[in-house]
């Protein structure tokens, strides 16, 4: 009996087309879904080999293009037309628009101010004063951990390691440099390896265990706010208040008023951003362009921050803390998410930080837009009309 509810596997060579075709008759025989579209796909299962286990076929999801938007950064620099997966309607009418104003501002300023990934294991002692004394060691010995943790890639760099004591626990959290990968499994290599030689070589002996939870792996947290996880990036724009009123048909005293109402409101929710729906544009550009999907946890979380300025013109500014994204790597050299990342001269090695600006200026081109249309009253109807609400 348990070898008829075994899921078909082929030890020798997994990632076929027969051996997808052999699951899903499995499936269809199971479950009864016969599977017709998820089976149609142009991909060579042969290059799914560390991306996917048990393969059955594809997901196809819409990708639309918004845009263009003009991005003025120190990586992102010129005209860039944006590819997003989604099934929600309006969404890419929404970015567009958003882009539409950007542009007709002179476009966005984007900044990397800067980046790392964690991995932050956890030591146990008999009482705190050997977990302080342990620390004592570790920072007289970092040279020793740097070298061995960096002896296991030639990409991650170790930049320092931040401590904790809660009670009996040393909580150490690596941070370090990955870069055009996310780096999530490159740095648990690289702590793995400074563990083992810390167990080897603290004098006093002790135990560990390699995640403690404070790196936060696919979850917020207030910590990654403060000590960015991935890249800290920043996407501003003056907007010209004769643009708000000619295109969004709203006055920019009025996006102030909203502004604060919108912030004491996240506030009092607890939200892990304050602005209208960084996830959006971050999730739609993760599925087109091969990004781990589970980071949109991390990467949604920021600020926007605005000012009204005395002439009538309105900064806004998105900060993203722990946006985690790669352009080499993982799922980014499949088929279709590498051509996404080609449209916008983001594939290979070189250049996450373009696309992290990239990310950065459709956040902030959805949220002028989004507010825009809840200012105007033009949210429920634009749906109504273009989107999900239609009858």
């Amino acid at each position: 009996m348990a070898n008829e509810n075994r899921i078909p596997r082929n030890a020798m060579d997994d990632h076929t087309n027969e051996m997808a075709r052999e699951r899903r008759h499995y499936l269809q025989e199971k479950t009864g879904a016969e599977l017709k579209y998820t089976g149609d796909y142009t991909i060579d299962p042969a290059v799914l080999p560390g991306n996917i286990e048990n393969f059955i076929g594809i997901v196809q999801m819409p990708v639309g293009v918004a845009g263009p938007v003009q991005i003025n950064g120190e990586h992102a620099n010129g005209l860039f037309h944006v590819p997003l997966a989604t099934t929600e309607g309006t969404l890419v009418a929404s970015y567009s628009r958003g882009m539409r104003v950007i542009n007709e501002c002179g476009g966005v300023k984007t900044t990397v101010v800067e980046q790392a990934m964690q991995r932050a294991p956890a030591f146990i002692f008999n009482d705190a004063r050997e977990s302080r004394q342990f620390g004592q060691w570790v920072e007289e010995n970092m040279e020793h951990i740097r070298e061995v943790a960096q002896s296991t890639t030639t990409i991650g760099k170790l930049i320092n390691i931040q401590q904790w004591s809660v009670a009996k626990i040393r909580y150490l959290r690596f941070n370090y440099t990955t870069g055009d990968a996310a780096g999530q499994n490159m740095v648990g290599k690289a702590t793995l390896a400074a563990c083992e030689w810390i167990k080897a070589y603290y004098p006093h002996g002790c135990e560990y265990l390699l995640s403690g939870n404070m790196d936060t792996d696919k979850k917020h947290s207030h910590l990654n706010m403060l000590h960015s996880r991935g890249k800290r990036v920043i996407a501003e724009i003056v907007l010209k208040k004769d643009v708000m009123a000619k295109i969004m048909k709203v006055d920019t005293a009025l996006m102030a008023k909203a502004s604060v109402l919108a912030n004491t409101g996240a506030m009092m929710a607890g939200a892990a951003y304050n602005g209208p729906h960084s996830a959006n544009g971050i999730a739609s550009l993760f599925i087109a362009t091969g990004q781990d999907e589970a980071n949109v946890v991390e990467s949604h979380a920021g600020l926007l921050s605005h000012e009204l300025l005395p002439n009538g013109d309105f900064y806004l500014a998105v900060t993203l803390p722990s946006l985690i994204v790669a352009t080499y790597g993982g799922g980014t050299g499949l088929p279709t998410q590498r051509e996404c990342l080609e449209m916008l001269g983001c594939y290979g090695k070189g250049k996450a930080n373009k696309f992290a600006e990239i990310v950065a200026a459709t956040v902030l081109a959805g949220d002028i837009s989004l507010a825009c249309a809840v200012i105007a009253g033009h949210w429920v109807s634009s749906h109504d009309k273009y989107g999900r609400n239609r009858p």
